[in-house]
């Protein structure tokens, strides 16, 4: 067996295993990843509303002049067929949100303390600021962060390996 010192890496553990690099995240990472595909999600709905208000613009121009070599001539189409494809990457979207968000309860329900898992619930599946969970929690936000670095400590040991 080779002893490798690799320096420190702030967010991953590797951990090689049966010939798989398995990626450890921590508990943060793992459960703010729904928070990103949900913004993926919102981007990629602006970006159809934007493609949608490009097609209305779209018309025909009538001219004497023959168009040249490079220009689109089926607008219309090019922009509907981008617009599906963006709706399709959404709606795969959504299902890998529901499928995580599914995990991450399982994970959130793990814990033994309530007060513990209604924060995580309203952080990470709700995506609540910090001064909304304070006011739905009726604590103060110092008192919720040392509560919320426990719960994350409690929550490690719950966390699926990623290939």
């Amino acid at each position: 067996m080779i002893d490798i010192n690799l320096p420190s890496i702030l967010f991953y553990d590797l951990i090689f295993c049966y010939g798989y690099i398995l990626t450890i995240m921590t508990a943060k990472e793992y459960l703010s990843q729904a928070y990103r595909i949900d913004q993926r999600i919102n981007s990629k709905l602006e970006q159809v509303g934007s493609l949608r208000a490009l097609a209305t613009k779209t018309t025909a121009t009538i001219s004497n002049t023959p168009p040249s070599g490079s220009r689109d001539i089926q607008p219309m189409e090019s922009i509907i067929v981008k617009i599906f494809a963006l709706e399709y990457e959404i709606n795969a979207d959504i299902d890998a949100l529901v499928d995580l968000k599914r995990e991450i309860v399982g994970v959130i329900k793990s814990i033994e303390n309530p007060e513990y898992q209604t924060l995580l619930e309203l952080r990470y599946l709700c995506f609540f600021s910090w001064e909304k969970v304070a006011v739905e929690m009726d604590n103060d936000l110092r008192y919720l962060h040392k509560l919320h670095g426990k719960a994350l400590a409690q929550c490690e040991a719950y966390i699926p390996a990623v290939e």
